[in-house]
């Protein structure tokens, strides 16, 4: 008995005097590990490369502003860029709206030398205009990239000239906010339009209209044309993608007209019930949504077709139109002398027809 209590005893001496011997060392030889784990987690530096200063500098000579006189009196200016050089004239994409109107035309490069342009060609559907200036002005090139490779949330940017000139060659950041975005527009004289656009939170002012939307490598990949205008909407706007651009500015260029096909009709949205009533046009209550033909020309693709006034058409090539610009749409993108398949409504019965788009629509 007396054996295991000495035992005992030991045992809780041994760890007493371990516990002394532990806090004289602490005391008399203090260590710096505490100190060196609070100094390391303060001195780690936290670093974000987003810089796209070398994209915009790629960009930044080939971007312009482009001003519009009539009759020597300004009407507005945007902003276009330098998309391509030949041995005597550089070319300049910008937007119909930028340039319409007007009678001569203006370019101030990033230099600051002010030239004149001369208009070769524009397109009021696909707000395409091209301009040439003489090769010697011409500071910069644009690299030209493909709309068809962007993705939501790449990051974009664009240079232009808000509200004036005085702001020529500002930038601005964003994403890429969606794309395939089907836009309703309403064009001077021509009706409703839809345009397909991609859609960025990168600021767009009055005045970047016509200038370019660039990727991460300074490459166009679109050309800025639109913006949502609501008090309560931020950081909406619209491009023209780069590769449906170029197709009509290969035309441009030369000079040659865009022509379209056309049904040869007036069209009514089902929701116009007072120019459906001028026109005296009666739809029922089941009728289908769609476009109402108000009247049909003699001689025209749809007379020849047997359409006539009253009925809906619902679908081009199976495809469903709900409105006067996304029938438009859907036409505008076939050529002079193609066939399409029309599903339209009448006499309570759905019903289909193949029409020969042999007369073409001229600006």
């Amino acid at each position: 008995m007396r054996k295991k209590l000495l035992t005992i005893i030991c045992i809780i001496l041994a760890f007493f005097v371990g516990l002394l011997s532990m806090y004289m060392i602490m005391y008399f030889f203090p260590s710096d590990l505490g100190k060196t784990v609070i100094k390391d987690t303060k001195n780690v530096n936290i670093t974000s490369n987003d810089s796209i200063s070398e994209s915009v500098d790629k960009l930044y000579n080939a971007v312009v502003v482009v001003q519009n006189f009539n009759n020597g009196k300004q009407l507005g200016s945007g902003t276009g860029f330098v998309y391509k050089t030949d041995e005597k004239n550089g070319y300049i994409i910008t937007n119909n709206h930028v340039v319409e109107g007007g009678d001569t035309f203006n370019i101030i490069f990033s230099n600051g030398k002010s030239v004149k342009a001369i208009l070769l060609g524009n397109d009021i559907y696909s707000d395409i205009a091209v301009l040439s200036v003489s090769k010697n002005y011409v500071t910069g090139v644009a690299s030209i990239g493909k709309s068809s490779d962007i993705k939501i949330g790449d990051t974009v940017f664009t240079i232009g000239a808000p509200i004036s000139d005085d702001y020529s060659g500002t930038v601005t950041k964003g994403i890429i906010s969606g794309k395939d975005r089907m836009v309703s527009v309403t064009l001077t004289n021509k009706g409703d339009y839809m345009m397909n656009v991609i859609q960025t939170d990168a600021a767009i002012n009055p005045g970047n209209s016509g200038g370019p939307l660039a990727n991460i490598n300074g490459e166009v990949i679109g050309i800025n044309s639109l913006k949502l205008v609501e008090q309560e909407i931020e950081g909406i706007g619209f491009a023209i993608p780069i590769d449906e651009a170029l197709v009509f500015v290969k035309k441009l260029e030369k000079k040659e007209k865009i022509v379209r096909p056309m049904l040869g009709v007036t069209l009514l949205n089902t929701t116009e019930s007072y120019e459906l009533y001028l026109s005296g046009v009666t739809i029922d209550q089941n009728s289908p949504n769609g476009v109402v033909i108000g009247s049909v020309e003699d001689s025209s693709p749809a007379s020849k077709s047997g359409l006539k006034k009253g009925d809906i058409i619902t679908k081009v090539d199976d495809e469903n139109v709900t409105s006067r610009a996304s029938l438009r749409y859907k036409l505008y993108k076939h050529s002079v002398g193609d066939k399409v398949e029309l599903t339209y409504y009448r006499d309570r019965k759905e019903k289909k027809v193949t029409v020969n788009l042999d007369k073409v629509l001229e600006q």
